[in-house]
């Protein structure tokens, strides 16, 4: 799949370049795209949730009444689940929620949710540029230039760490920068529009195997 290459002004510089079929030209995997979302989601839950059971809460264990002849039901410590303040039942306890996914499952959901964007034309392709300073309004103004929509989410892809683009985008509502080698199967769907540098095409082949 050829795109043309756009500079930092939205035009076209004449050049293309060539999105290897091996990654945005896949069969899609729906269930490996379904389950590297759910272990990314469920790595980034902290898992502290706790609330006391009756053995936690504090308060005297003496029985409140005699067992027979009150006309109402039995009745414990004040500790039970059954009165205010008492102990929750089954409540929730810390966890770890994270589980682990083959490699090459992980590796075919990203090609699959690449190929995906492919298909929608929603990949754009711009020269690699650099940000003199760190200024949100130089960002805002690229990201115009291109002609995404205001409010759309996208998610731009660097060859490698840039600081002022990075710090310049931050502000920017539904906008995201990352590089290849951490892009991952829940950004990209998330992303409406997914643009691309020049040069870190090319390296998609050294992250993801090609």
């Amino acid at each position: 799949m050829e795109l043309n290459v756009l500079n930092k002004e939205g035009k076209e510089t004449g050049r293309k370049v060539e999105l290897p079929e091996s990654i945005f030209g896949v069969e899609p995997n729906d269930h490996a795209i379904y389950l590297d979302v759910k272990q990314f989601l469920a790595n980034n839950r902290q898992g502290t949730h706790k609330s006391k059971e009756r053995s936690e809460v504090s308060g005297s264990t003496r029985k409140l009444k005699k067992q027979k002849g009150t006309g109402g039901a039995r009745a414990g410590a004040l500790k039970s689940p059954v009165f205010v303040g008492g102990g929750r039942i089954f409540g929730p306890r810390p966890r770890n929620y994270s589980f682990k996914l083959n490699k090459k499952l992980k590796d075919l959901a990203r090609r699959s949710a690449l190929t995906y964007k492919a298909k929608e034309q929603s990949i754009i392709v711009v020269e690699d540029f650099k940000l003199d300073t760190i200024k949100t309004k130089d960002f805002v103004a690229f990201q115009s230039n291109i002609k995404l929509a205001e409010g759309q989410r996208s998610l731009l892809v660097l060859p490698e760490y840039d600081r002022n683009i990075y710090l310049s985008a931050r502000n920017v509502q539904k906008s995201e920068v990352t590089i290849v080698s951490d892009l991952n199967t829940y950004d990209i769907m998330k992303a409406k529009s997914i643009v691309l540098f020049e040069s870190a095409v090319s390296k998609f082949g050294e992250t993801v195997n090609a």
